[in-house]
């Protein structure tokens, strides 16, 4: 295993990105390992851009150089391409397929790219995985734990520097308990979702 692992989360506001990124934080502490977490969110509550990252192991800084991401977690197509700055040829890149359309797209304004020219585009940059978390969220019992179907994708993706069990440990610890049940699913269904 490297002996730093750099993490970019993305999404908009209200998708659980921080809650990520605080989870891996809480996960490597563990596992014993070193971590800085930071969160840069402009409009997060009104759907705006929310980007993550997550620097596990012999790291000093929180801020990740550009071209060094292991993995870019983007709960939102576009929002992947928005941070492919983060990535080099070896990035595995995870998205949601389901694009969240933007104010400025709804009323006419601007139009949201063509989806397959955006897969396209991210292909380009690294290893990209597509998951329909959205759906596997819905399955797991409510769209709410989409961001734990991208944890559990990440988990399968083999860049943590610990074990999954852990990571899912510290899901569970860190929610009400009458939730458990349907994040422990809808994690492992993340995991069986990358693998597929």
């Amino acid at each position: 295993m490297k002996d730093k692992i750099n993490l970019v989360l993305t999404g908009v506001g209200g998708q659980g990105v921080i809650t990520v990124a605080n989870i891996l934080g809480k996960a490597a502490i563990n596992a014993g390992i070193n971590v800085f977490v930071s969160e840069v969110h402009g409009m997060a509550q009104r759907g705006g851009s929310v980007i993550c990252m997550v620097r596990i192991g012999n790291v000093s800084g929180a801020l990740i150089p550009s071209g060094t991401a292991d993995a870019i977690v983007s709960m939102e197509p576009i929002e992947a391409l928005r941070y492919i700055q983060y990535a080099n040829k070896n990035t595995k890149i995870i998205t949601d397929v389901t694009p969240v359309v933007p104010f400025t797209v709804s009323v006419g304004m601007e139009k949201y790219p063509d989806l397959d020219m955006v897969f396209r585009e991210l292909e380009k940059h690294g290893t990209l995985y597509k998951v329909d978390a959205v759906k596997i969220a819905k399955d797991a019992g409510d769209i709410i734990v989409k961001n734990i179907v991208m944890l559990g994708a990440l988990a399968a993706a083999k860049v943590l520097p610990f074990k999954k069990e852990i990571l899912l440990e510290t899901i569970l610890e860190n929610i009400p308990s009458k939730f458990r049940d349907m994040n422990k699913k809808a994690f492992e269904n993340g995991i069986e979702a990358f693998e597929k």
